[in-house]
């Protein structure tokens, strides 16, 4: 990482230092940074509106645009896509020059002004254009692991919301304890799907109290193939068996990803390890991982 936007993020630090108001949520050497600011902004009622503003700054920031998500309870999702088009449009007169401090005391400013004249501007196909500059175009294909969710039906409610508002489509699918999220859309979208996942408060810990998804895990990410399906829209779905999950990835061209990926959850591996024989298919075998072999799923009797 550039050593001018290492400092970009110490200044940050510094001034949003107050509780919760910084967040890192990455730092890599190929992907950029990735963080959260919270901030407050006059609403058109004269009252301050929370912001949650989460960037991610590319390799080549600052001489292109970041990544902006927007999120505030107190505003509908196309206000918050407003915003960001907004944010992206004023980025454009900062580049090459650290900007992420201008943009937050300009949304200050600003968001007023912005609510009261959402049309002015004319900032949508700037801010898709923007978009492109840090990630792919194309329809894209995620799938995600959960650990557990303690608050399920408002975890479930919440995830179908975040798909529905960013039109995503794909399976929220159940089957005992495993638990996957399939999404298919455009990259951005799951992008900014994720950022949600990882900063909202979506579920409550042992103690009751609200908390943010700690254990999610990317295990896939490709762009949809001719023979991958398309879905046309999301569900939430129960799977009474393995072979029955199965069933469903292979109807959407998707069987050696559930051999190379879903198989290997460390949930179905634990079912193993204690000895409890899972409907596995015989041409795929965990241990010896070859086709044909008759272990039916439990360690230690693989013939291969």
């Amino acid at each position: 990482m550039a050593e001018p936007v290492r400092e970009e993020l110490s200044a940050l630090a510094a001034i949003f230092c107050g509780p919760d108001e910084w967040e890192v949520l990455s730092l890599s050497e190929t992907d950029g940074a990735m963080f959260r600011i919270l901030t407050k902004a006059e609403g058109i009622t004269d009252t301050d509106i929370p912001l949650q503003l989460v960037f991610h700054l590319p390799l080549s920031y600052p001489s292109c645009l970041p990544g902006i998500v927007v999120n505030s309870k107190h505003l509908t999702r196309a206000q918050c896509e407003i915003v960001k088009e907004k944010l992206l449009e004023q980025a454009e007169t900062l580049l090459s020059e650290p900007m992420v401090h201008e943009l937050v005391l300009w949304i200050q400013q600003n968001l007023r002004h912005i609510l009261e004249h959402p049309e002015a501007g004319g900032g949508g196909e700037k801010c898709s254009s923007a978009a492109s500059m840090t990630v792919d175009d194309g329809l894209w294909m995620t799938l995600l692991h959960l650990d557990h969710m303690r608050a399920k039906a408002k975890y479930v409610r919440t995830v179908e919301k975040w798909a529905s508002d960013l039109r995503l489509t794909g399976r929220l699918m159940f089957m005992g304890k495993i638990i996957l999220i399939l999404l298919q859309g455009d990259r951005n979208d799951i992008k900014e799907y994720l950022i949600l996942q990882k900063t909202c408060k979506v579920d409550v810990d042992s103690s009751g109290k609200k908390c943010k998804e700690k254990m999610l895990s990317v295990l896939f990410e490709t762009k949809v193939q001719t023979e991958h399906k398309r879905f046309l829209a999301f569900e939430v779905k129960e799977y009474s068996s393995l072979d029955e999950l199965q069933k469903e990835f292979e109807t959407t061209g998707l069987k050696k990803l559930f051999s190379e990926f879903v198989l290997r959850l460390k949930g179905f591996l634990k079912m193993l390890t204690n000895g409890e024989r899972l409907p596995i298919p015989p041409f795929y075998c965990l241990e010896c991982e070859q086709d044909g072999c008759n272990s039916n799923g439990k360690l230690g009797l693989c013939f291969m």
